[in-house]
């Protein structure tokens, strides 16, 4: 294998990746993830040494895949976040949710 080949794993596996993230296959998307882990050691295992244009274009792609996997997880977690936070009445800033003894008061 060499370093591009690696690379292009690299973008292989954050495209399935991404593909679990967007199917909320967490099957998948754990196994993808390891994928990922054991290609960039692949890449890694290569040095630091300067790459020509080919490699940095494939290292761009790979960071701008990896820039998407962050964006679907922090919306995901921004999502769950929403979600309990309206399950707990805490709806967060200027937020209408209910809490427990926000003024009401029972009549007797």
């Amino acid at each position: 294998m060499t370093r591009r080949d690696a690379l292009i794993r690299v973008i292989e596996v954050l495209h399935a990746e991404i593909a679990a993230l967007k199917a909320n296959d967490v099957a998948a998307l754990e196994s993808a993830t390891q994928d990922k882990l054991a290609a960039i050691d692949a890449v890694a295992a290569f040095g630091a040494a300067p790459a020509g244009p080919e490699l940095r274009g494939l290292a761009e792609e790979a960071n701008r895949l990896n820039e998407t996997c962050r964006i679907y997880v922090n919306l995901m977690a921004a999502n769950v976040r929403r979600r309990l936070q309206n399950l707990t009445g805490d709806a967060g800033i200027g937020g209408g949710g209910y809490r427990p003894g926000m003024g009401l008061r029972a009549y007797a």
